[in-house]
């Protein structure tokens, strides 16, 4: 048994999905029978999709926690011309702050708040808990890895793990256009509100926003439909009256995502909650 195979199954052990990667730290290729995704792919680690195919054949989305297809014949190939290991982050419910050079650990120890840290070859990945829609480049230097996207596993690293929080999340947080805002007029008045919209006080919104995403991540069971219907909720409270941004819309995408929605449900929901409004 190789070391990143035993490293592997010892991880999966703790809750952290893994995946072999090749030289040049990037995934296994589709075997001949998911070429071009002809097979539908894998869109998350928790559900295999359309695609039966159990060989680590889509980057992040092969990652698994389940010894039987760790150790299968299917992946023993990639175990032996794996030149690393890698994990998803969101699937272990964690974010990467991937710091690439000394530059951006000396910007991190001045705004980020201290956490599990684990040296990598030219800088850092410091860990939070919680998770996040990835995004490269977020400043130079700095990238960030959580939901859709893989890590390479260094080890456990050292210090306490922290919460995610604001200054983390706003790394991947970008100020959306005006012209792809909401509609700034009311269709009807609100009632005692002589047509001014009240949903402009930030609590209120970030109220109603937090308690979607909540009401999605507690889904035990018809996330499809459970994430239809907060989409279709938050739009007919929020939806005409111009205080929904896609910065809004980003966090409750993440939360879908996060239990299992690939994006194209995500929108698929969004669009048909648009419809049913006639927004």
């Amino acid at each position: 048994m190789s070391e990143h195979l035993r490293t592997a199954l010892s991880l999966a052990t703790q809750g952290v999905p893994v995946l072999p990667l090749r030289a040049g730290k990037v995934p296994f290729g589709n075997c001949p029978a998911c070429a071009k995704n002809v097979c539908g792919g894998r869109p998350n680690m928790r559900t295999p999709g359309p695609c039966a195919c159990f060989a680590p054949c889509h980057g992040w989305a092969a990652a698994t926690t389940d010894p039987g297809v760790i150790g299968s014949p299917a992946w023993a190939s990639a175990w032996r011309n794996a030149a690393t290991l890698a994990y998803h982050p969101g699937g272990a419910g964690v974010t990467v702050v991937d710091l690439d050079d000394a530059a951006a650990i000396a910007w991190a120890r001045e705004t980020l708040p201290a956490t599990r840290t684990v040296t990598t070859t030219r800088g850092e990945h410091w860990i939070y808990r919680g998770t996040v829609q990835s995004a490269n480049a977020v400043r130079p230097g700095v990238d960030v890895k959580s939901l859709m996207a893989y890590a390479r596993w260094l080890g456990p690293g050292e210090g306490v793990t922290a919460a995610l929080t604001g200054a983390v999340r706003a790394l991947v947080v970008k100020e959306p256009p005006a012209a792809r805002r909401a509609p700034q007029t009311l269709s009807v008045p609100l009632s005692g509100q002589q047509g001014a919209c009240p949903h402009r006080t930030p609590s209120y919104l970030e109220r109603g926003i937090a308690m979607a995403e909540q009401r999605i991540t507690a889904a035990r069971s018809a996330v499809h439909a459970t994430v239809y219907r907060t989409f279709l909720a938050v739009l007919s409270t929020h939806g005409r009256c111009g205080c929904l941004t896609d910065t809004h819309a980003a966090r409750l995408f993440t939360a879908a995502q996060a239990k299992g929605e690939s994006p194209r449900h995500c929108t698929d929901a969004w669009t048909n909650a648009l419809t049913t409004l006639g927004l």
